[in-house]
Parts: structure tokens; sequence; C-alpha cells
């Protein structure tokens, strides 16, 4: 017998290995998909190395802060108005003034010159103020020796025509010499109204001339007290009293006008010039009370004002020191000050984190389950203080957060705390 070919054997073989071969492909792709769709493992982290803070209720002190210096209330920027040579320099940096100290000696000779000339030219001025004044004197007195003889020569004459009126009543003249008495008499009294006339405009003439003259001395006055300062202002002297911070000149230096020679101030008066960040200057006005910490004590104060613009992303602001100053308080001791905004009363808030600005808002984590993790929550943050920041919602009374930088962690919503 012929053995018959088993054919069908191979079929159900390559059938059955196709059909594992896809639930082969079948099963990876499920588990494929499945993995894909769990949730990462929460991450650990070590609450040694995390900050805390817990959400509290009650009143808010918001302040900023920021560094700064001690700085001079008075400060004196001497400069020279005249060109000039350093001879000698009597003060050095660093010396105690008054305000007649001479800090510099300058020379200039043709300004010593012309201080000269100017005294020259008032003196001859002076001199010819005196010798017109005695000259108008000895005319104004020729005319009042005038007036005073037309004045008696009118009286003469009236007191003729009245004797010759009797005379001519009695017969004992003519009228012709009556009429003649009374005509010189008139003619006498007009002499005398033209001589008192004379003098009265010789009077004002008088004082024209010299009013003239006067202003003429007092002009070369002014000349000569410009060139007197001139020559006083080669001494440069201090100004006020204070300390000496700044001379940066030499012996034998010219230096033009306008140039800054020294600079004095006065140690004993100080203030504080803060530089506080400009985010947070917008709330910084006059008047609101400050602390300056000297690093050798606190000293009160008060805002006295403001900077217009920032500089290098921060604001001046100046404080008025309302307190005595502690021992080694000196003009630039670098300080720290903080200043108090307003007080919120009933609010929400937490110790500040390390990101997030204020009224932004952030996810935070939020410490659960006994303190072994902590989830992310949206958080909307307020109004901020150096320490502290408000809480708008987000977050319940008694909620501890995560206020160390959590960026690590980004993508998770969990994580675990240890430690």
């Amino acid at each position: 017998m012929m053995d018959k070919p088993r054919t069908g054997h191979a079929e159900k073989r390559r059938l059955r290995r196709n059909l594992l071969i896809v639930v082969a492909v079948l099963v990876v792709a499920s588990i494929s998909v499945g993995v894909s769709r769990l949730e990462p493992a929460a991450p650990t982290a070590n609450r040694e190395t995390l900050f805390f803070g817990t959400v509290q209720r009650g009143s808010m002190l918001r302040e900023v802060r920021g560094p700064g210096t001690l700085v001079p209330v008075e400060v004196r920027w001497i400069s020279v108005s005249v060109e000039g040579v350093v001879e000698s320099i009597p003060a050095l940096p660093g010396a105690t003034v008054t305000p007649d100290t001479v800090l510099l000696e300058l020379s200039n000779p043709e300004i010593e010159q012309g201080a000269f000339e100017a005294e020259s030219q008032l003196r001859a001025g002076q001199a010819d103020l005196e010798n017109l004044r005695a000259r108008l004197e000895g005319e104004l007195l020729s005319q009042q020796a005038l007036v005073a003889a037309a004045e008696s020569q009118d009286e003469q004459a009236k007191l003729q025509v009245e004797a010759d009126q009797r005379l001519f009543q009695e017969e004992l003249i003519p009228e012709l010499d009556l009429k003649l008495s009374r005509l010189r008499s008139a003619q006498l009294s007009k002499q005398s109204k033209i001589e008192r006339q004379r003098y009265v405009q010789a009077q004002r003439s008088n004082q024209a001339q010299l009013s003239a003259q006067y202003a003429r001395v007092a002009q070369l006055r002014a000349l000569y007290d410009l060139r007197r300062r001139e020559v006083e202002s080669l001494k440069v002297r201090a100004g006020i009293p204070g300390v000496l911070q700044e001379l940066p000149v030499e012996v034998g230096q010219r230096v033009p006008p306008g140039t800054t020679l020294a600079r004095v101030a006065r140690p004993e008066q100080l203030k504080a010039e803060l530089r506080v960040p400009e985010t947070q200057a917008k709330d910084v006005t006059a008047g609101l009370r400050a602390s300056i910490d000297t690093r050798n004590g606190v000293i009160p104060g008060r805002v006295l004002r403001v900077a217009p613009s920032a500089q290098d992303g921060t604001v001046i602001v100046d404080v008025a020191l309302e307190g005595p100053l502690p021992r080694g308080a000196r003009p630039n001791l670098s300080i720290d000050g903080t200043i108090e905004i307003e007080k919120l009363d009933n609010v929400l808030y937490v110790s500040r984190p390390t990101f997030g600005q204020a009224n932004s808002k952030v996810e935070m984590f939020k410490v659960i389950d006994d303190g072994s993790a902590a989830v992310r929550v949206p958080v909307q943050l307020g109004r901020t203080s150096v320490s502290t920041v408000e809480i708008i919602n987000g977050l319940e009374v008694g909620d501890e957060v995560v206020l160390s930088d959590t960026s690590q962690y980004d993508g998770f919503d969990k994580i675990r705390l240890n430690g």
C-alpha cells in the first residue's frame, strides 16, 4: 500500500502559528496602551531640604526692604569761579574744617592786577566826587549871595516907595519921583524873583551832577568788589563746618573756572539712602515709617523723598533718621532699610515663597496625608511684603505648603515626602 501525503497537518500548523503571532501582537499592544495610560510614579523629596509655611489669618504688615548707605544730609561741593594755579593745599581729606578754613590757595596775576586797577579807579572816582561836591557847593553859595543881595535891594526899594509916598502926599516931591521910585521897586522885585529861581535851578542842577557822579562811583565800587571777591576766591574756603572728604587736585595744577575742587560734609547729620527694587517702590511715599539697620543698632526713621525715576532696576529713597546714631555710624556705611507700607487686617497670608509676584497666579505644593505627600494646587496671590504674601484663594487656614523652589518637580502633580 502507498502512504497518502498529510497536507492538512501543515496547514493547521501554519494557521496555529499565525494565530499565536496575532495574539502576541495584541497582548503587546494592550500592555503598551495600559502602560502609557499609567500616571508617572511620584518623585520623592527630602523634607529637610525644603522650606514650609503654614497659612494663617490675621494682621499682615506690608513692608519693602532695600540695601543702602548712610550719606550726609548737608554736603557742599566747592568749585572755583576763576582760573588759577594751585599754590598750596593747607588741608587734606579727613581734616575737620570750619567755614573759614582755607582748603586751597590759588594764584592768578591777571586777577590780582585787575583788582589793583579797579581799586585805583574807585579812588579816582571818589576824589572826583569830592571835587565836584566842593565846586558845586561854592557855586551855590555864590548864587545864594546874589539872592540875598537882590532881596535886600528889593526891600530897600519898597521902603523908598513908602517914603516917597508920604513925601508926595505932603507935596514935598513931584509925582514923577514917586513913579520912578515905584518903577525901580518893581524892577528890583522881579530881579529878586529871578535870582531866587536861579538858586533853585542851581540846586537841581547840582543834585543831578552829584547823582551822576555817585552812580559812577557806585559802578566803580561794584567793579572793585567783584575784583576783590575774585582775589578772595583764590583762597578756597570750606564754607560750612564738617569734614573734608575729597580734594582731587595737586599743587601746580591749573584749574579752569567751574572746576570742582573739594567736597565737605557734616558727618554728625546723616540720612539713609536706600535702593528699593523698582517693582516694590511704587507704593513708597514720603512720610512712611522706616527702620534702618546699621548692623550695630536699628534707627527709626521716616521717608523724606522718593526719586522720580529708576536706575538699574532700583529707586533711590531718602530716609530721615529720627533716633541717635549708634557708635561707628559714619558716611558711606552699608545699611539695610525696611519701610512700612500699610497694615492689612483679617487677611489670609503665608510666608513668602521663593517664586511668584504680587497679584499673580501660581501653583504650590500643599502637604497632605499627615505630611507624607504634597499635591500641586493653584493659588492666587495678593499683596506682598518682605517676608509674607497675601492669599486670595486656593488655600485655607492651617494648610501647610512648600515655599522652596519646586521647578525640578514640574510635570508632577504629587510628590512624596520623607525624612
